[in-house]
């Protein structure tokens, strides 16, 4: 049997998400599965999403880990938690929809699956449930500090929408820079920082801590995003889709900045088709020196957003806030 400390990052990181964020994802489930007035293809489509597709354990968990390190109870964030599972989930939906998603991890799709009409439905369906129980679940704060939090969901996922509709721009682009991508991939992470903001709100954090968690969150976001990016180089109908629909992945911009490979690989991505040209799109991506370059941005990134824990006192809620930050760049 392995030691925890010989166990990859990326597996103790999915322990502490569970640990942290099962519970309000069962609430979060059973909140939208037992509302009685759904139609038959809707609870279909949002069973399958619950159940199949969308095990969001990270959004609570960060949330808890947030209220934690300043000291408080991360209970008291468990159905805020379960909330934002909802609100995260309506984005993921008509994310795939924007994109044309019909695989996703190697699963279809609620847009693969159902249908853009019923996927739309069953978006905004989530996205109604779940800012009806954020509501509820802030009633139990007081009234300042349920106003914040209803603020930095509104302001997080505002920017949520503002970072699609500049995504919209760069889809089929091969002349996209990877400043113009990764601002896009910043905004993205507004969602993460609201999550630490908010736990660190919950928790009763000093002004200084809660921006200090807010600014680890957006670090946090940015790298996780990033790390899929890299994924996505591997997973060959991602990959496929990405061409076709959407905007290159970042590592594939930052090697387009070489011209020689830029116009080495452009001709092969326009046969993408075959296997063996994924494989080598993907070879000569990881070896240039733009993407190690890449690396060595987010090693940088992680070492800073460590720092910005500095008050955590209790060493094992560090441990693990500095574990979600290391295991965004593991086997990438």
């Amino acid at each position: 049997m392995k030691k925890k400390s010989d166990k990859k990052l990326m597996e103790q990181v999915k322990e502490i998400l569970e640990k942290r964020g099962h519970k309000a994802f069962e609430i979060a489930k059973n909140v939208i599965l037992n509302e009685k007035i759904l139609g038959e293809m809707v609870y279909s489509a949002l069973r399958y999403f619950m159940h199949e597709s969308w095990y969001d354990v990270q959004h609570p968990a960060l949330i808890s880990l947030a209220c934690e390190a300043v000291g408080g109870d991360p209970n008291a964030t468990t159905n805020i938690g379960a909330s934002m599972v909802l609100l995260a989930g309506a984005c993921d939906i008509h994310d795939d929809i924007i994109d044309k998603s019909k695989v996703k991890n190697g699963k279809l799709t609620v847009f693969g699956k159902f249908g853009e009409d019923i996927a739309i439905i069953a978006g905004d369906t989530l996205f109604v449930n779940g800012l009806t129980f954020l509501s509820e679940a802030c009633e139990k704060f007081p009234k300042k500090k349920r106003k914040i939090i209803l603020n930095l969901v509104n302001q997080a996922f505002l920017e949520i929408g503002e970072a699609e509709a500049r995504e919209a721009k760069l889809k089929g682009r091969y002349d996209v820079s990877p400043e113009e991508y990764y601002t896009v991939i910043k905004m993205k992470a507004s969602v993460a920082e609201a999550m630490a903001r908010i736990g660190a709100i919950i928790g009763g954090g000093k002004s200084k801590e809660i921006n200090a968690l807010g600014r680890y969150g957006r670090t946090l976001g940015i790298l996780m995003t990033i790390r899929d990016e890299f994924i996505d180089l591997f997973e060959e109908e991602e990959l496929r889709n990405r061409v076709k629909n959407e905007c290159l992945p970042l590592p594939l911009l930052y090697a387009f900045q070489n011209k020689n490979t830029k116009n080495e690989i452009i001709p092969l991505l326009k046969i993408y088709r075959r296997k063996d040209i994924i494989k080598k799109v993907v070879k000569d991506i990881i070896k240039t020196q733009e993407v190690v370059e890449l690396k060595k941005k987010l090693q940088a990134m992680i070492n800073k957003g460590k720092k910005e824990l500095y008050f955590v006192n209790k060493p094992e809620i560090r441990l693990e806030m500095d574990l979600l930050l290391s295991s965004t760049i593991e086997d990438i």
